[in-house]
């Protein structure tokens, strides 16, 4: 079964920026990622490698910011005060996810002062191509329910 919109898709990846050493890896998490293929669930340029592909497929991807977490954008910072961050031990250059109006983000620290913390808040990935290392585990029809609630159920998905 080919994957393509609306089907269930679970698949191990790493990635790594261009030529350098991998940044994350589903295999140390131990679960593959479990996505509803085609509802941006995961960047473009990946969700455009796997279209079409099988279980049992593995191949690489060159996916370029565009399509992954976009360009870097200059003065993109903001000074949050420091009492958002909980007890966290903060320096710069840490990444860490602070939650938002809009959901968690993730953001850069890039100055600690004693009582705020400025933030970029491009992605980290943003300005950076990437290389993405994926394995097809299964491709299946999604239920549904869970074409209903727009996200996977059961092992690697959402589970209610």
């Amino acid at each position: 079964m080919k994957i393509e919109k609306d089907r269930v898709v679970r698949f191990h990846y790493a990635v790594a920026e261009a030529g350098k050493e991998k940044l994350e890896s589903s295999r140390d998490v131990g679960a593959p990622l479990a996505i509803l293929f085609g509802r941006g669930q995961i960047i473009p340029g990946l969700e455009a490698a796997m279209e079409g592909r099988e279980a049992g497929e593995s191949f690489s991807a060159n996916v370029s910011p565009a399509e992954a977490y976009g360009e870097r954008k200059d003065g993109l910072t903001q000074r949050i005060p420091k009492k958002h961050f909980g007890d966290q031990k903060l320096a710069p250059g840490m990444q860490v996810v602070l939650q938002t109006n809009f959901g968690p983000r993730a953001v850069t620290v890039e100055k600690v002062g004693m009582s705020v913390v400025d933030v970029d808040l491009n992605h980290p990935m943003a300005g950076k191509n990437l290389e993405f290392d994926i394995e097809i585990i299964e491709v299946r029809e999604a239920s549904e329910e869970e074409l209903a609630h727009g996200h996977v159920h059961g092992e690697g998905g959402h589970a209610h």
